[in-house]
């Protein structure tokens, strides 16, 4: 494009066609110059007659001969000098190259199709499409369009040289969705697992407890409370879940006692009742037979000064007993460790004398089967918010047919309550509760214990010291200081007389049971005879022929 040059216009009228063989065009007549970098607009047209173009500008250039000069030509910069003058009236076409630039836009623009930018040299504008746009010619409109395979795509378009394509979007790329997936994903394993181990761990857990059920003798237990008249309806099958929730998983805090045989546990079951829980720490398993039928005979003890059977549970390894809770702990607390604002008084020691013997005559003159405790001894004898006297622990005890005694392959008690007779020749009988009972008498007489170390090593016994005072006839010299001035000299003289008497080497020589109740019934209550129930100070039942007690209570001795 020629622009921008000035050229001298003689008067002489003398047309360009006369320089047809001028080889330079140097500003006589026509001048040369490249494209304005200023922002200049450009009118070009085809005179009429002429074989050329007419480039009018926006403003005229006025020479000082007061002519304008508004014709050029635009033609190939190389023709120009070669060719400028002599060939244009023999050309029909005219090869040119133009030079375009908008002067409506700024220097580096973005557009959202294409960016247009300077190059920095003469303020030349170049303009192209934006990826994934393609066009001829930004400017126009739709000259820049999405390209025909980047239409399909979701997301983004990719290209490799010339060839455009959908990249596959995983989501590795989407940093967001892949949080959340796997956090989800995590979340879903974690609680799939979890309950897949909850389901697993109950399964066995059911499995296990059906297991021990039947070993226990659940289901013979079962069927004979079903089939009974009455006999053990009230007995319950705790399951295992009902004990734990009511010792708080048989936590320490809840122990009440421990012992050679197992452990006592304190507990509140869901409707309120306060209970004593026995587990055991092992069991023969020889004699998980015999288990079922001894719970159902205890279970039908009714007896005020008995503790009584609640129920059992049959679902663990081991079974465990449930029995009433008795608040005021034993009588070995009470005698041998007593408070500074509590003792045991003389007449309450032989209130819980008489109540014990009565209880333990009930269960020696069951007629169906009498029941021996075998581990009669002072801590196990309870006392509750009366201190009435409650016997509990019948963890040894046997039911044995009458004129039946029982045969043990291991000796069962605790030392300093053993009879004898029963540790030589295994054979226990209802005399070997009598002897235990008796032991117990002497510590309520003495408030000793029943063995202590002696000085020469080993140990002392209570029962061997007491029957050799009572030889020496120093019976007031052993009686408990506590309580020696608050009873009847007539009263120590037949309670140590009875328990000598409990303490006969040979157990033919004992007295029964029976007996001992009644004869502490009758130091108890000397005037019984009398009518001693109208002023409910003491009253003595009459036992019958079988043992048990003719009213609800074999002795109600109340101070």
């Amino acid at each position: 494009i020629l622009t921008g040059c000035a050229s001298v216009c003689p008067d002489d009228n003398i047309s360009a066609t006369n320089y047809r063989n001028a080889s330079s065009c140097y500003g006589d007549r026509c001048c040369q110059s490249s494209l304005l970098p200023s922002p200049t607009d450009y009118i070009i047209e085809r005179e009429q007659g002429l074989d050329f173009y007419e480039i009018f500008l926006d403003q005229e250039v006025t020479t000082t001969s007061n002519s304008t000069c508004t014709m050029a030509a635009a033609l190939i910069r190389s023709d120009v000098v070669q060719k400028l003058a002599g060939k244009l009236s023999d050309l029909s076409s005219l090869p040119t190259i133009l030079e375009w630039r908008a002067n409506y836009l700024s220097a580096a623009t973005d557009y959202d199709n294409f960016t247009c930018s300077d190059d920095g040299s003469n303020g030349v504008q170049y303009c192209s499409c934006n990826f994934p746009y393609d066009g001829l010619n930004p400017l126009l409109p739709y000259g820049c369009e999405v390209v025909p395979a980047c239409r399909k795509c979701r997301h983004q378009c990719e290209r490799n040289g010339t060839i455009y394509y959908c990249p596959k979007k995983f989501l590795l790329k989407q940093p967001p969705v892949l949080g959340f997936s796997i956090g989800m994903g995590l979340v879903f394993l974690v609680v799939s697992c979890y309950w897949l181990y909850k389901l697993i761990k109950w399964r066995k857990e059911v499995k296990r407890k059906a297991k021990y059920f039947k070993r226990n003798g659940g289901l013979l237990l079962q069927q004979q409370m079903s089939s009974s008249d009455g006999v053990v309806e009230k007995m319950t099958i705790f399951p295992i879940t009902d004990l734990e929730k009511a010792t708080d998983n048989f936590h320490e805090n809840r122990v009440l006692g421990q012992g050679g045989q197992g452990t006592v546990y304190k507990g509140m079951l869901t409707d309120g009742r306060i209970v004593a829980i026995k587990k055991s720490k092992k069991v023969d398993e020889g004699q998980l037979d015999q288990f079922v039928n001894e719970v159902v005979i205890l279970s039908q003890v009714n007896h005020r000064n008995v503790v009584k059977l609640l129920g059992c549970c049959l679902e663990t390894e081991v079974p465990m007993l449930v029995y009433e809770f008795v608040p005021n702990g034993t009588l070995y607390e009470h005698i041998h460790d007593p408070t500074e604002d509590f003792h045991v008084t003389w007449r309450m020691r032989l209130q819980i004398a008489a109540e014990s013997a009565g209880a333990l005559s009930y269960l020696h003159s069951s007629s169906s089967a009498p029941i021996y405790h075998r581990d009669i001894k002072s801590s196990n004898i309870l006392l509750d918010e009366k201190y009435r006297a409650k016997v509990s622990d019948f963890g040894a005890s046997r039911a044995i047919s009458i004129e039946q005694t029982h045969v043990t392959t291991c000796v069962q008690g605790t030392y300093g309550y053993l009879d004898p007779e029963y540790f030589q020749s295994n054979q226990f009988t209802d005399k070997s509760d009598v002897y235990s009972f008796g032991v117990v008498l002497v510590e309520l007489l003495t408030g000793r214990k029943p063995i202590w170390p002696a000085e020469s090593g080993g140990w002392k016994s209570l029962a061997i010291e007491f029957l050799y005072q009572m030889e020496k006839t120093c019976l007031f010299d052993i009686v408990d200081s506590r309580v020696i001035e608050e009873g009847k000299k007539e009263e120590f003289i037949a309670v140590a007389d009875l328990a000598r008497r409990c303490l006969h080497m040979n157990g033919k020589q004992r007295p029964t049971m029976k007996e001992v109740a009644t004869v502490l019934g009758g130091i108890r209550c000397p005037n019984s005879k009398e009518q001693s129930s109208v002023n409910g100070k003491c009253v003595v039942t009459e036992i019958n022929d079988v043992g048990r007690p003719s009213s609800i209570d074999m002795f109600l001795l109340d101070d």
